[in-house]
């Protein structure tokens, strides 16, 4: 009886049964925010790596791991250090959970920040950016007047 203990124990994981890694989930939402920061689409990422667009999806869900020769290959093409795809890994949770509750609105939230800062790095005139800036703080909760 207590070997059985063990072995469940020792039992491989596998993404079928325990789903993906958090570090491998973390991993793949630092690309997906790299590349949409970018402007980059999954299919033009997809040929400059040299995989389908469906595999860059798995990369950025976490399904599939990336490897080491592959991340550096990223870190190339991306144009970012490596350790860009492990900052934060502080709040990866490390105990097996696959998905954390507010995983889904944080998603949501980092696509609007990308994309938000995307269409802020558009705008040319300084004193415009300036003064956006300025907006966004004095509608927010926290706005003090000066």
């Amino acid at each position: 009886m207590a070997t059985r203990g063990l072995d469940r124990q020792r039992r491989r994981k596998t993404i079928t049964e325990d789903g993906p890694d958090p570090v491998d989930i973390h991993v793949g939402t630092r690309l997906r925010q790299r590349r949409t920061l970018l402007g980059m689409s999954q299919e033009k990422l997809a040929a400059a790596f040299g995989v389908s667009f469906q595999q860059i999806q798995k990369y950025e869900r976490g399904a599939n791991r990336v490897s080491a020769s592959r991340l550096h290959q990223l870190t190339r093409i991306l144009n970012v250090p490596v350790g860009y795809f492990f900052e934060g890994m502080a709040d990866v949770p490390q105990n097996g959970s696959a998905h954390h509750p507010a995983h889904d609105s944080e998603m949501v939230a980092s696509r609007e920040t990308l994309e938000l800062v995307r269409a802020y790095y558009r705008i040319e005139d300084p004193t415009v950016r300036r003064r956006l800036v300025d907006l966004l703080r004095s509608l927010g909760p926290d706005a003090v007047e000066h």
